[in-house]
């Protein structure tokens, strides 16, 4: 029997009830699988952990991860911290300490879960949004001088490298070139952004040449967004920069119905170091401890670990769970217009691996 090592980090706010939530399904699949089992290690970094200790996660918290098959996430922010010490203190500093620069956002609409474009049949809708993970938008330089002055001046510097242009658009190409459509679509910003973004058209361009059965198309990010509302059956796979696949896979959640349900998955495609799986909803304080949250975010980015774990019956048993339980609309949260907990979800999920 295998055994797989997962680090549960739940974070901060609906982080600590549905990261749980995940634990529980991974375990009913656990029993109802005699093939595999999980070995759970929980780490209470977050917030809380930042009261105590002045710290998000300790300075040698990685090396505690680094043994692990692979990290359950729940979310980071909370309204006493300022949001750049949340997000840089926990999250991107696994995300880039473990170099996973693929991050990984499948969107589709599920079955019973209405979503907001009335034209768009569930087929219609049907991507994968690729996110450079390392750098870009988010590489951290910058600076802010003369603070509380008239002549206070802050920058943050957009920093791509050809190296990490390159790994992600291949990825994605590959990812496009395994997927029924081999459609990929580019998103840029070299209009404006007249360096980094003509090196990354550039790149993809000569990336492209790698993948002639995969059809692919650039679309400036502005015109993206428009395209994913008016004409969502163009669309297959996206890569896009750092700050525009956020953006653009918040948009594609809501389209698809909730970022409730949606999942990520923070990739080492290379497997150096362990990955990183979770909701994009984040912490929503306004619910926190009601039961309220909705987890199947959560689930379905645990099909994602389970994907990457080589555990593909398991990812397609809970996968099918899934759809099932929102099927039925009297189990939906709050945020698909519905008033079932979190609870009951979680136990209609297990119900429906069991049986």
């Amino acid at each position: 029997m295998k055994t797989y090592k997962i680090a549960c980090i739940p974070g901060d706010g609906i982080g600590k009830e549905v990261v749980p939530a995940g634990q529980t399904v991974l375990e009913a699949l656990a029993t109802a699988d005699s093939t595999f089992k999980f070995d759970f290690e929980n780490f209470g970094w977050g917030g809380d952990w930042y009261r105590a200790h002045g710290e998000m996660m300790p300075t040698n918290g990685l090396d505690a991860l680094r043994s692990k098959d692979a990290i359950l996430f729940g979310s980071a922010g909370d309204p006493a911290i300022p949001d750049h010490i949340t997000l840089w203190g926990l999250r991107l500093k696994i995300c880039q300490g473990f170099d996973q620069y693929a991050n990984v956002r499948p969107t589709r609409i599920l079955p019973g879960i209405d979503a907001p474009l009335k034209r768009c049949k569930p087929e219609d809708l049907n991507w994968v949004i690729v996110r450079e993970n390392s750098e870009g938008e988010y590489s951290g330089v910058g600076g802010r001088v003369h603070q509380g002055h008239p002549i206070e001046a802050a920058c943050d510097v957009t920093m791509m490298t050809r190296v990490g242009v390159e790994r992600v658009i291949r990825f994605a190409f590959k990812l496009a070139q395994s997927r029924p459509r081999k459609q990929l679509t580019v998103v840029t910003k070299s209009n404006a952004q007249r360096h980094a973004m003509v090196m990354w058209d550039e790149i993809a361009l000569q990336v492209s040449k790698d993948f002639p059965d995969v059809k692919w198309d650039k679309e400036i990010v502005d015109a993206a967004t428009a395209r994913m509302v008016n004409r969502p059956a163009t669309l297959d796979t996206i890569v896009a920069t750092n700050l525009h696949a956020d953006i653009l896979s918040d948009l594609a959640a809501a389209l698809a119905g909730s970022l409730g349900i949606a999942p990520t998955g923070n990739i080492d495609p290379e497997r150096r170091y362990p990955s990183m799986f979770e909701p994009i909803h984040g912490s929503a304080f306004d619910i926190m401890g009601k039961g309220l949250a909705n987890p199947v975010g959560t689930f379905w980015s645990c099909v994602m670990l389970l994907e990457h774990l080589g555990e593909l019956g398991a990812a397609r048993k809970l996968m099918s769970a899934i759809e099932r339980v929102t099927a039925d609309t009297s189990l939906h949260t709050g945020d698909l217009g519905g008033k079932a907990t979190t609870a009951q979800v979680t136990a209609a999920v297990c119900a429906r691996i069991a049986g």
